[in-house]
């Protein structure tokens, strides 16, 4: 079972990022491209980089139909287990979004916190940014900026009045100083972990190539996924509704009592359509 290291688990709680030392086999890469590819065809309908909840095989009231193996992925021993490293032994995974970004025209992902669009209280997750095709800065990779998350703050998100752009929100600039962003460059098959309170983003991709990651999220038994807020939002430009996610609790307790494990799930017995 893959282990962060004490100086990985440092880094990340200084920092609010991590690329531990961790690759994902070829052949697993190999499987998932495909899986992506499924989806795509799926949903010719939605932008690549908008494909939300792609671990459901039926839409949870999202729009998006998405793929099996990416279910697999989110509930993969080692990953849990580096997850649960940083935000401890209760985990509960709650979303996996795939951003796939089309060679030429991939879209910018404005800086931002995902807190922004949560409905967790308290406020806490671990993103697992998984890199499905190499993910370099010419073709848009994640930007970070480092230490932001420390004083586990949400700042002021300004409306973003463009149609090229994943997210119609975005961190007021006098928040944070771009001049200290870092990107993530990663291989196929590399991953990342960050921070729900870390400011990040990525650039558009103007190269030939595509540049493809799922993100997958998961957060501690220690939170709550509070429904009451969470109907159909606005604040982004495709379609959520957190009402009818589901929620998977991969390893030790619910430690509040009060998130619904059933709402969302398949039935026993019935088939996905």
């Amino acid at each position: 079972m893959n282990q962060l290291s004490p100086t990985e688990i440092a880094s990340y709680e200084s920092e609010g990022y991590l690329v531990p030392d961790y690759r994902l086999p070829r052949e697993r890469v190999a499987s998932l491209r495909k899986a992506l590819d499924r989806v795509i065809e799926s949903n010719p309908d939605t932008r690549p980089e908008q494909l939300v909840s792609a671990h459901l095989e039926q839409s949870a009231g999202e729009g998006v139909r998405g793929d099996n193996e990416f279910l697999e992925l989110a509930m993969d021993p080692e990953l849990v287990n580096m997850v649960s490293q940083v935000i401890g032994p209760d985990v509960i995974l709650w979303g996996c979004q795939i951003f796939c970004k089309p060679g030429g025209d991939g879209m910018e992902v404005p800086w931002h916190q995902d807190g922004h669009y949560w409905p967790i209280r308290p406020l806490a997750t671990c993103t697992a940014w998984i890199a499905i095709d190499d993910s370099l800065a010419d073709n848009g990779c994640l930007r970070v900026i480092p230490a932001s998350h420390r004083q586990e703050k949400l700042h002021a998100h300004l409306k973003e009045d463009r149609n090229d752009v994943v997210l119609n929100q975005r961190v007021d600039a006098a928040a944070f100083n771009e001049a200290q962003a870092i990107d993530i460059e990663l291989e196929a098959g590399q991953l990342s972990l960050h921070d729900v309170y870390l400011v990040h983003g990525s650039n558009p991709n103007l190269s030939i190539r595509r540049r493809a990651g799922i993100a997958i999220r998961y957060m501690p038994g220690s939170s709550h996924f509070n429904r009451e807020i969470a109907g159909p939002s606005a604040e982004v430009s495709y379609t959520i509704d957190f009402s009818q996610r589901p929620l998977w609790l991969l390893r030790g307790e619910d430690q509040t009592g009060l998130n619904d494990l059933q709402v969302g799930h398949k039935p026993p017995g019935t088939s996905r359509s």
